[in-house]
């Protein structure tokens, strides 16, 4: 049952003054629970649990971890058709779409479960004793992964369940062994409360210290701002947009202790089609992508917002062809009226840009916070020429840039801020001979596509969802995957210590049989 409370810790609570409500956009309409802004005393109190919970739960074995990650995804479900039902309610997203995201949130909570279990992530690293050595002889120096303390994790407007209150950056700081506070995103509070909900009986079940997880309600800007303020806090999980992501991370750096801010931002996704491609598929190519950048109302952060090619007939086949299959498909909702009021805003800012025409736009009635899909071209050097060009707008946008040859391609990629994705539509021969547009991709993006679309992560040890800034604000994590519990943990080294005393990933009869580098060989040998 959704309450509109906050929970803080264990407890729930509801002292603030400010309320506000969530909206339903297919109905267009206020949904019925008002919800409780935290207030600064219940933010102090969150942040305080989390310092008390830290210190016991940072000690926690990876088998108890396991256990309590595997309770949360396991009460998820058990959270059945009302969880659902309040996603739809709070999003305008159909059912299969709620349904597909609880079921990876679900299978990212589990293969953290798995890593913690096995254990071997905290990279162990042991260089033994050479007493003898000279002319100094060296200490027994052993190293690994610790958790860096309270994380705040900001829920996303876009996904309210795999990036949200039990998403991939809560999952994996409690694998790292953090707790987490939930700033819950006001666009769906009653999806958030629910997975809250699930998160607090699943920590009681197993054991888990009070404070382990809090979850805070939030209409405006003012709670994540004290969140991030507070000196206890030591890290930030955050997916949205850039404004909102650098103004964190300038809050952050300008503490008295400066913190982490991971943030997932902005991205336009470029897209490089080259002209054998264009000659033998440029029909597929079109329906593909028409379906690409209107998928979920153009509302991921791997939309294709931006597609590159040469001039030639072929690219203009490709354009028309793909105007006329974009306009086929029926308009969706968007998340809420003020996403589709920025969409309609930017959209309509940039087509007013001179050099920019407007090749596809659906014209017809549409449904109240439907967004009405576009497509727009530019010359190679009118996008150099303006800035304003390569801007995201988030929405079933995207611009065909046609460049004048492979120079002004490869000019225009290096040109680009630093992009979540990008990919290369190619004839597997054909892809060879542009290695320097290759290379200039690559040097903008944390991901690749051979002759695919960018829309659609897969969760896996593999997958880098982040790039160079403004993608993200450190281009050597992921924020998808176990290996995005990177984020939450730092190196630490003891030197000399009796083996008693040593944590067991590092002891010398390897307790956890777990997989360690022992004088730079990796092995699960038992040191005598």
């Amino acid at each position: 049952m959704i309450t509109g409370e906050n929970y803080i810790g264990f407890q729930k609570s509801s002292e603030g003054a400010i309320t506000f409500k969530t909206f339903n956009p297919q109905l267009n309409i206020e949904n019925d629970t008002v919800f409780s802004e935290a207030n600064l005393k219940e933010i102090n109190q969150a942040v305080c649990l989390a310092t008390d919970a830290f210190r016991t739960f940072q000690n926690t074995s990876g088998t108890q971890k396991a256990k309590f990650l595997n309770a949360i995804a396991d009460e998820i479900l058990e959270l059945g058709d009302e969880l659902i039902e309040t996603y739809c309610s709070e999003t305008g997203l159909p059912e299969g779409r709620a349904k597909g995201e609880r079921g990876r949130t679900i299978f990212q909570l589990r293969s953290f479960a798995e890593l913690v279990k096995e254990g071997s992530w905290v990279e162990a690293t042991i260089d033994t004793a050479i007493p003898d050595r000279q002319p100094l002889p060296k200490s027994d120096i052993r190293k690994m992964m610790v958790p860096i303390g309270p994380v705040v994790v900001f829920g996303a407007s876009n996904f309210p369940l795999a990036y949200s209150t039990a998403g991939g950056d809560t999952a994996a700081a409690l694998a790292a062994g953090c707790p987490v506070i939930v700033k819950s995103h006001p666009m769906h509070a009653g999806t958030g409360e629910l997975v809250a909900s699930a998160i607090i009986k699943a920590a009681k079940e197993t054991g888990m210290p009070n404070g382990v997880f809090s979850n805070l309600n939030s209409s405006g800007i003012d709670v994540g701002v004290q969140l991030v303020k507070h000196p206890d806090v030591k890290a930030v999980g955050f997916t949205g947009s850039i404004k909102a992501g650098r103004a964190l991370y300038d809050l952050a750096s300008h503490r008295k202790e400066p913190i982490p801010v991971f943030a997932e931002m902005g991205s336009v996704n470029p897209v490089v089609i080259l002209p054998n491609a264009l000659k033998t598929k440029g029909n597929v190519l079109a329906k593909t992508y028409a379906n690409s950048i209107t998928l979920g109302t153009g509302q991921f952060c791997t939309n294709p917002g931006l597609l590159l090619g040469i001039k030639s007939e072929v690219l203009d086949d490709f354009i028309e062809n793909l105007s006329e299959e974009i306009i086929k498909i029926e308009p969706s909702c968007m998340l809420h009226p003020n996403i589709i009021g920025s969409y309609e805003t930017n959209k309509e800012n940039l087509l007013n840009q001179d050099r920019l025409n407007v090749v596809s736009q659906y014209d017809a009635d549409v449904n109240i916070n439907y967004a009405r899909q576009a497509i727009a071209t530019a010359s190679g050097s009118a996008f150099l020429e303006n800035p304003a060009f390569h801007k995201e707008v988030f929405g079933p946008f995207s611009i065909i840039v046609q460049c004048e040859n492979e120079e002004q391609l490869e000019q225009v990629i290096s040109k680009l801020d630093g992009q979540l994705t990008g990919t290369l539509i190619a004839d597997n021969d054909e892809a060879s001979n542009y290695n320097k547009v290759i290379s200039a991709l690559q040097n903008r993006v944390g991901r690749i596509i051979f002759n695919g679309v960018p829309t659609g992560v897969e969760v896996c040890p593999s997958m880098v969802h982040g790039g160079p800034y403004p993608a993200s604000t450190d281009s050597r994590f992921t924020a998808v995957g176990v290996n995005s519990i990177k984020r939450w943990v730092r190196p630490f080294s003891y030197q000399d210590w009796p083996n008693s005393l040593l944590p067991d990933e590092l002891k010398n009869e390897n307790p956890l049989d777990i997989s360690r580098t022992v004088n730079n060989k990796l092995t699960k040998d038992k040191l005598n």
